[in-house]
């Protein structure tokens, strides 16, 4: 589309600024490539609409998160659009469809920046002193563009399988009529574009030109975030639900990309956090040392807020001028997928009888007829309150309401650790062999996750395939709670069935000698078939696109 007066929103996110760690969120008005023309700035005011694209998740229906359409937690406010995922509502004119109009908005604007936008010189600065610097920064920014379309391509696929493989700048019509590509085609597409980009794309925004830019800036896609994008889709690519002859050369390409992004952390000196916690709390993702020795890219949230923690935060609580909503609440599912001692379970599940957040007073009373269970509106049906992600020290209303920062985790590398773990079980069979060059057994690459965040002995070296798989599943299940993967890994695997029917909680009585009862009990039985595993193209794409687009299987 050749933009004329086009006003760029306010939602960036990252740091894009010339000499600035902090995002200046203005709005552009963008006219044609002369105006672009004009100022370095606008280059990058432009790309910061491109990044405000990027997916996260601090409760996008409506406070309900992605994970209470699955195992991981259940919304405790009835009614909420959430549950057309598993409440026979869900159809292509229900479609739950933001992922395909972001992503298509996103790519659109990559591709316009890459057409029209890309190649300037800025000749009105050739004698100001920062000029190299500048034209350094901005000639990075067609890579960054480059590796946000691929990512966007990456949301799409997994959600959609094919989808339509736009990468020119097109009017609005001829965008709406393309026809689907394949599903290998665009992982077939993802994977050529990070290979093309990743070497050429800045390691570090911290030596951007001599410019004065913050090292610790993981706001923006450097190589590492490319190479932790070509490893994800690979995996994806080698799953069941792309890989339906379990052809094994992909998920020998799996393990060795992964094994990649593994090895140049490891080269940059980062490695697993000492802080599980710290890794999803704001303020010290944002810009802490030890989280960002994990953190390979993350999505800057633009402001401060208290959303999320008003979602979260339990009902009833004391101190705090006012209770939470109760919001997105862990099931008996993932509780009860926590080894004795796992560190994780406390720093991310909220029981009776802790002392949390910051602001209650109170020691949580999570059982039936207590202060924070039901039959209170909206407390708790699973037992349970959401601690990752949440912001303790936030207080939600009163005189002391404060805010916070808030930073959605998109590449760790714990998951490259698990990703590698995956791929070499699926490639040789087991979790304790080797393949070739790739020495790193599966069991070895789990047993660096599950010592470090969860503190717990490593596997026994005696697990049949079967139970080492199961055992992978559950680790997975534990480790990235929360953090957007269980909805997509489930499905991936084609196991919906057995994972996301039977929703259970832990019913909490009190007993008159003070001790406590605890049943555990199906809260949900939600419904499931497999043309869930992908999502419904919207009716109205296929209506615009005249016929062209076609729907996924069992949704027409």
């Amino acid at each position: 589309m050749k933009l004329k007066n086009i006003i760029l929103s306010t939602l960036a996110a990252v740091t894009l600024a010339s000499c600035s760690e902090q995002m200046d969120y203005k709005e552009y008005s963008i006219y044609d490539a002369a105006y672009m023309q004009k100022k370095f700035e606008r280059a990058g005011g432009f790309l910061s609409t491109i990044y405000a694209d990027l997916d996260s998740d601090f409760g996008n229906y409506s406070g309900a998160m992605l994970s209470s359409a699955t195992d991981e937690s259940v919304y405790s406010h009835d009614g909420n659009a959430i549950e057309s995922f598993y409440n026979g509502a869900w159809s292509p004119t229900n479609a739950n469809s933001s992922i395909w109009t972001t992503c298509y908005h996103g790519i659109a604007y990559c591709n316009l920046f890459l057409d029209e936008f890309n190649g300037l010189t800025f000749d009105d600065y050739i004698l100001d002193k920062n000029y190299k610097a500048e034209m350094y920064q901005y000639n990075n920014y067609q890579w960054e563009a480059r590796w946000a379309r691929a990512y966007f391509y990456f949301l799409l696929v997994r959600q959609y399988g094919g989808v339509p493989l736009i990468t020119a700048n097109m009017n609005a019509d001829e965008a709406s009529r393309q026809p689907r590509a394949t599903a290998d085609q665009v992982f077939e597409f993802i994977d050529k574009e990070c290979e093309a980009i990743q070497d050429t794309i800045t390691k570090d925004y911290g030596d951007l030109g001599n410019l004065a830019m913050t090292p610790a800036n993981n706001g923006r896609a450097n190589n590492l975030a490319v190479m932790a994008l070509r490893a994800r889709a690979a995996l994806y690519h080698a799953s069941p639900l792309f890989n339906t002859g379990n052809d094994q050369s992909r998920w020998q390409k799996a393990a060795e990309l992964n094994k990649a992004v593994i090895d140049s952390c490891q080269k940059r000196n980062m490695k697993l956090s000492s802080d599980y916690k710290g890794l999803f709390i704001g303020n010290t993702s944002w810009s802490d040392a030890n989280a960002l020795g994990e953190i390979i890219f993350g999505r800057r949230m633009p402001t401060e807020n208290r959303n999320f923690e008003t979602y979260n935060f339990p009902v009833g609580i004391s101190g705090a001028g006012a209770g939470g909503g109760g919001g997105n609440c862990p099931t008996y599912n993932l509780f009860s997928a926590y080894e004795d001692g796992d560190k994780r379970l406390a720093q991310t599940i909220a029981q009776n009888g802790d002392s949390w957040p910051n602001a209650n007073t109170v020691p949580l009373e999570t059982y039936v007829g207590g202060v924070n269970g039901l039959p209170t509106a909206y407390a708790t049906p699973t037992g349970f309150y959401l601690k990752k992600y949440v912001t303790e020290s936030v207080q939600i209303a009163g005189n002391g309401a404060n805010t916070c920062k808030h930073v959605w985790v998109t590449f760790r590398l714990a998951e490259f650790y698990l990703n590698y773990a995956e791929a070499m079980l699926n490639l040789t069979g087991g979790g304790y062999e080797t393949s070739g060059s790739l020495t790193m057994t599966a069991a070895y690459a789990i047993n660096q996750v599950r010592q470090k965040h969860g503190g717990l002995a490593a596997l026994p070296t005696d697990l049949s395939a079967s139970d080492f798989k199961t055992k992978y599943e559950n680790e997975r299940f534990v480790e990235l709670a929360f953090e957007g993967h269980r909805f997509f890994d489930v499905r991936r695997w084609k196991e919906a069935d057995k994972y996301f029917t039977n929703i259970r909680g832990l019913e909490i009585t009190k007993n008159a000698d003070g001790t406590f009862t605890e049943t555990p009990k199906t809260v949900q039985t939600r419904q499931w078939q497999d043309k869930m595993y992908l999502f419904p193209i919207p009716q109205s794409e296929i209506l615009k696109s005249g016929g062209v687009l076609t729907q996924n299987p069992g949704w027409e």
